[in-house]
């Protein structure tokens, strides 16, 4: 999973990509809590109870808040207690530093409903922030910056949601949400910049809304796409409503390969259905401001699910059996299929403001619909009488020329260890009187309806 096989397997992709569907509520899961994931009342205070982070999470039961006192943290923190409430006192003051030695800064491991919040993680060699296999996962006012990976993390997770934070610096994406289905997640009102990929969810999607947002500065902004590589394919049902998405052609970023073959874009769904892509504000891009593309997978472990699978929890279809490996194609085309994009604001992009890309040259527009948008260009041309979302749809013969494009050089990988540090961020209100808050509930309810298209900054 590190650089997650995909770099080079995304990589056809989106090299060709140059470059979510129902509208979701936001309602979280039903399930109750597990047992002891309720706040208990009791702080352990570092350093003053405990001279370490990882001390005090060794030494919490569930339900318990850790408070961090202002200070540099050499430490790589591991949680495997669930419930836990890991906060700092000061956002900008309480800084995590793995020195460019030290692989993730805070690192969640099977404990469901854990809360990290309010403080900094920086100079990783993997990930800032990161929750894998867990149900009920929390990360708010968080801060990351120069890592060589990801910078805030979900993996094989859900019931969760990131807020108010920040991410930049890291090759591979900013923020991501992979391996899951539903999903039940949210990433609300952050920012994420100066990274390979602004948002990047693989194989994830169900109750997964990105709202509020702001992607910039990035080589790509946002970035969902399918893969048997990973599980839970394809990429499905995400809404991305109400973000700002600008000027993601930034060369200087660092960048796996994907990233850099996926640069000078703002929205594209590489191979990914049903998503909902509603009412955002989407400018200067050096290629394409919204774009639903395929992902062409070489070697391929598993077929694009049909019928039943399609709908079926990930929690199920991870145990279904795989195809012979003599039965597999070489290559695997994940065609993006049913997506709707409406009501966006698009302009100053380089080749189109919205796009469509086939491999095959059908006219067949796979469900995919544009409509009740603001642009100037579009591939193909007229493309919400091509591709309406009412109505029927024309012919076409001028689609993005992915072949082409496949060819174009792009620039190389800048250096996470040197990308800018970022200017204080907003503190979490009451950090330091606040009780423990357990990750459960969530994501928060969204009423997608009344985000509107944001004013441009």
């Amino acid at each position: 999973m590190t650089t997650r096989s995909r770099t080079a397997l995304v990589g056809a992709l989106l090299a060709i990509a140059m470059i979510m569907a129902s509208c979701s509520s936001g309602s979280s899961s039903s399930a109750p809590a597990e047992p002891g994931t309720k706040a208990s009342g009791r702080t352990i205070a570092v350093p003053a109870d405990q001279p370490t982070i990882q001390g005090a999470v060794d030494a919490a039961q569930p339900g318990d808040l850790i408070l961090v006192s202002p200070g540099i943290y050499n430490e790589a923190v591991n949680i495997t207690t669930a419930g836990l409430t890991l906060r700092g006192t000061d956002r900008n003051a309480v800084i995590l530093d793995g020195e460019f030695k030290l692989e993730n800064g805070v690192r969640v491991l099977g404990a469901n409903n854990v809360t990290v919040q309010n403080m900094t993680a920086r100079n990783y060699t993997n990930n800032a922030f990161f929750w894998t296999g867990v149900k009920g996962y929390h990360g708010s006012y968080l801060t990351s910056y120069r890592t060589g990976n990801y910078g805030i993390y979900a993996f094989d997770s859900v019931d969760g949601q990131f807020d108010h934070s920040y991410a930049s610096g890291s090759p591979d994406a900013g923020f991501y949400i992979g391996e899951c289905f539903p999903c039940n997640a949210a990433i609300l009102d952050s920012i994420s910049e100066y990274n390979g990929l602004g948002y990047s969810g693989t194989n994830a999607g169900g109750n997964l809304v990105i709202a509020r947002s702001e992607f910039r500065f990035n080589r790509a902004g946002i970035v969902p796409n399918s893969g048997s590589y990973e599980l839970c394919y394809p990429e499905r049902e995400t809404t991305l409503v109400g973000n700002l998405v600008h000027d993601n052609s930034q060369p200087e970023t660092p960048a796996i390969d994907v990233a850099k073959l996926a640069m000078g874009n703002g929205i594209l769904t590489a191979g990914g259905h049903n998503n909902l892509i509603i009412r955002n504000r989407v400018w200067n891009h050096e290629r394409v401001g919204i774009g639903l593309v395929p992902f062409p997978e070489d070697g391929p472990k598993d077929v694009v699910p049909t019928g039943d699978a399609l709908t079926m929890p990930c929690s199920e279809a991870r145990n279904l059996p795989l195809p012979a490996k003599d039965a597999l194609p070489g290559t695997l085309l994940w065609d993006s299929i049913g997506n709707r994009v409406e009501g966006n604001s698009v302009s100053d992009s380089g080749l189109a403001d919205l796009a469509f890309g086939t491999l095959t040259g059908s006219e067949d527009p796979l469900g995919n619909c544009f409509s009740g948008n603001t642009f100037t260009s579009s591939a193909p041309a007229a493309i919400e009488t091509t591709m309406a979302c009412s109505g029927p749809s024309g012919a076409w013969t001028d689609t993005l020329d992915l072949v082409a494009l496949i060819a174009s050089e792009r620039p190389p990988s800048g250096d996470y260890k040197v990308q800018p540090v970022p200017s204080p961020q907003p503190n979490m209100p009451d950090a330091t009187t606040a009780p423990g808050q357990p990750a459960v509930d969530l994501p928060e309810r969204i009423d997608i309806a009344s985000i509107p298209l944001p004013a441009r900054p």
